[in-house]
């Protein structure tokens, strides 16, 4: 039987090398893509070593005396490249694809093109251009040296699973390039069910013999190949009867409603056994219960508590898909006990990712004070730091007292007015003055911890003469429904659920119909468990698992932890829409 479904405990399998970043190359001596030979080598290097520090102004003095040099055609592409980095360093994007355009002409040497077209996908990555970015990528696999190929290949996929389905096919409707339309096929057939992709994929490989995503297939889609090792009984244990019964109620209804849509179209060929966990006198009897009652696989427990206990059990006999995720590292078991969790540091991290690909790089930071505020700035500011942001200050606020005081140390204003009152005193007259606040803020991270919190610090912003700086918060501060209150919002830029946002509009539609308490979000969660779960053996891919699902594309890290990639979302109009 596959490896992660009976034995790979809490032992992961050893993560792959991660593809160089553009943003942080070093310019390694790769096999055929050596870069030529220079007199101004160490200038070049000195350079380089800075840029990997995210340091562009000594990157840029490092090159002070190339700049009244007459440089050959080599040096003087390494050089336009260079100055590219710099500028995106520096924040401007628009000048850094100006200076990558001005090299694309014949002749450049193919160790310099090769970084040039790198560091051109990072950009549009960054910029959210996936399917570009990908179509450049597939191009260079051609000439990409074999220490590259495995990661770039790895990234080409990734771009292709950012991209959505819609754009996929209308792509593939007018390639005219044989090897683009067949990752674009594959990408279509990666939506659909495992039940599916056991026979398409085959199909795939048969017309597609030599091609670079052939073998081994990308995101771990060659374990679904062979259905034979998957649970023939599934238990979906879930808090049903006590204090948290709305949440697993709507994570069921989510679970069930994905399950019997397969069922429709002749896929999900398992039985489903829903177990209450609060009829037991404990998680792990329930977890018992369910074994013993056929089950050869368990989804859930719910509670944070509830996975830690589990995860202490170690004669763990059959796998377990767990809907929360336990704090510490997880202990090793007989089989795997996989953490899937709405984890809104996740979110943190990837509105820095949003925030630096908008050209922003010298931050503020509004947070709650208390535990959720220190590991939320904890994530976004480890994230913020490495793309190469700054922050210029950073404060907590502990209440709705503190919102405008909080907001007016952070903008500078209240510096500002001293300075007016220093005047004021020193005329002995009246002073006619507007407060300005601080010029070296290109954007605001509001880390608020609901709609409510949001809503009141928004507007706030705007009255202290911060209007024109874009705002960066994560899903805490939508409801996840239509609110006329969110008018307030408008211009908040955030990262929500695809769900959210009509990835799976059937689905989600019926069951706001159908439901008393709209918990959308945990629908979200239960239709995404049942996802994982049915494609449970993909699983096995470790690093390289991608799976587009409806809470965000779906990743698997060294912990055994489901990590999500949301979509980039925007307030206008009091309604939410992807940007």
């Amino acid at each position: 039987m596959a490896t992660l479904l009976i034995a790979c405990g809490g032992t992961p399998q050893k993560e792959a090398p991660e593809p160089v970043s553009p943003a942080t190359e070093t310019t390694p001596d790769l096999k055929g893509l050596t870069m030529p030979a220079s007199l101004y080598r160490n200038e070049f290097q000195a350079a380089e070593a800075a840029l990997a520090r995210n340091q562009w102004m000594v990157a840029e003095t490092s090159l002070t005396p190339l700049a009244e040099t007459t440089l050959d055609a080599n040096d003087s592409a390494r050089l336009t490249y260079t100055e590219a980095r710099i500028a995106h360093l520096r924040g401007d994007d628009p000048g850094a694809q100006a200076l990558l355009k001005a090299m694309d002409q014949p002749g450049l040497h193919p160790a310099i093109a090769y970084r040039a077209h790198n560091f051109q996908r990072h950009l549009l990555d960054l910029q959210r251009d996936y399917l570009t970015s990908a179509a450049l990528g597939a191009q260079l696999l051609a000439i990409a040296p074999s220490s590259d190929q495995l990661a770039l290949k790895r990234s080409v996929w990734h771009d292709l699973m950012r991209t959505p389905p819609a754009n996929i096919a209308r792509a593939r409707g007018t390639s005219t390039d044989q090897q683009w339309a067949a990752w674009l096929e594959l990408a279509e057939l990666a939506n659909q069910d495992s039940t599916h992709l056991a026979t398409g994929l085959p199909a795939w490989q048969a017309n597609n013999p030599g091609h670079p995503a052939n073998s081994p297939l990308p995101g771990g889609l060659q374990y679904l190949q062979d259905q034979t090792a998957a649970p023939h009984q599934v238990a979906l244990m879930l808090p049903l009867s006590g204090r948290l019964a709305p949440a697993g109620k709507a994570v069921r209804d989510g679970y069930l409603a994905s399950y019997f849509k397969a069922r429709q179209g002749n896929a999900a060929p398992f039985e489903i056994r829903v177990v209450d966990s609060d009829l037991y006198p404990s998680v792990t009897e329930a977890y018992r219960a369910a074994i013993n009652g056929g089950a050869r696989m368990v989804v859930g427990p719910l509670s944070k508590n509830a996975v830690a206990e589990l995860a202490l059990e170690p004669g763990r006999p059959v796998p377990i898909l767990a809907l929360n995720q336990m704090d510490g590292s997880l202990p090793a078991g007989n089989s795997a006990l996989i953490q899937f969790a709405l984890a809104p540091e996740d979110e943190a991290a990837q509105i820095a990712e949003v925030a630096f690909g908008d050209g922003a790089r010298r931050a503020l930071l509004l947070r709650p004070a208390g535990a959720w505020g220190d590991k939320m700035e904890q994530a976004l500011r480890a994230r913020w730091q490495t793309l190469g942001g700054t922050f210029s200050s950073a404060l907590a606020y502990t209440g709705q007292d503190d919102y405008s005081a909080s907001i007016k140390n952070g903008l500078g204003i209240a510096s500002s007015e001293a300075r007016r009152r220093q005047l004021r005193d020193m005329l002995a007259e009246p002073v006619e003055f507007t407060p300005r606040r601080r010029q070296d803020i290109d954007a605001i991270f509001l880390l608020a911890r609901n709609a409510a919190e949001a809503r009141s610090m928004k507007p706030l912003l705007a009255f202290h003469y911060a209007g024109a700086l874009p705002v960066y918060a994560t899903s805490s501060v939508y409801r996840g429904s239509a609110d006329d209150r969110d008018r307030d919002l408008n211009g908040l830029n955030l990262v929500e659920l695809p769900w959210l946002l009509g990835s799976n509009r059937e689905l989600s539609e019926a069951l706001a119909k159908a439901s008393i308490d709209a918990y959308p979000r945990l629908n979200a969660l239960g239709a995404d468990a049942y996802l994982l779960q049915s494609r449970f053996l993909q699983l096995q891919a470790g690093p390289d698992l991608l799976i587009r699902g409806d809470t965000g594309l779906l990743s698997l890290n060294p912990q055994l932890q489901i990590e999500r990639e949301l979509v980039p979302a925007k307030f206008d109009g009091g309604e939410l829409a992807p940007r």
